[in-house]
């Protein structure tokens, strides 16, 4: 049997029943995803995507695509489809003009990043190189954009390099920078499946919560 059998039952129910819950989409984002996936992918189409792009998934997410849906009902506004992920910033997604990730190349970070210094204290010049060195493509390189938090952040895959596998968070726009997602309260780093389940748990027990 597929050893991610059970937990893709597990997770199926869990999505039933957080729908049941929310009927009028009150849980932030809902009304963006309304619960709602779009279509699996096939195996074909996500080995082009690897080839592609010389990577190879990570097998929960790469299941999720397959047996769930290729974005859709998620954490805040939801998951993006797998070509979305491409883009540099989730708020500009235009295949003419966004900026794209390089998946090919390993992700840098192996713990959270961002550069020292007070922006308060530099000069315009220093500033302005600071700003530079900050939104380098290869400091984002080989993470995938998975879903979308607003304000410019993003929470991503890591599709190649050490942290295979974990899911980051990339707040440059906020001066944050990029680090190990703990924003579920979880004291471990997450794969795919173990950040979206967490995701329903924490979930539905706000919605159960008495009034």
């Amino acid at each position: 049997m597929d050893v991610h059998h059970d937990i893709i039952q597990r997770i199926l129910s869990k999505i039933t029943k957080l729908k049941s819950l929310d009927m009028n989409l009150t849980l932030f984002g809902a009304e963006t995803h309304n619960y709602e996936f779009q279509a699996p992918l096939s195996d074909t189409s996500i080995r082009q995507f690897e080839k592609l792009h010389q990577i190879n998934l990570p097998s929960s997410y790469r299941i999720f695509l397959q047996q769930i849906g290729d974005g859709g009902m998620g954490p805040y506004y939801g998951l993006e489809p797998l070509e979305d992920g491409l883009f540099a910033s989730l708020d500009y997604k235009d295949a003419k003009y966004g900026l794209l990730q390089n998946l090919s190349q390993p992700f840098p970070h192996i713990d959270e990043w961002n550069l020292p210094g007070d922006v308060n204290n530099m000069s315009e010049e220093e500033y302005q190189t600071s700003e530079e060195s900050y939104f380098q493509d290869d400091v984002a390189n080989g993470l995938l954009r998975i879903a979308n938090f607003g304000c410019g952040v993003s929470v991503n895959l890591v599709v190649n390099g050490e942290a295979y596998g974990e899911i980051w968070v990339d707040d440059r726009c906020n001066s944050n920078g990029i680090y190990p997602d703990f924003y579920f309260g979880n004291e471990k780093r997450l794969d795919f499946f173990a950040w979206y389940e967490l995701w329903l748990d924490k979930s539905i027990n706000e919605l159960e919560k008495p009034a």
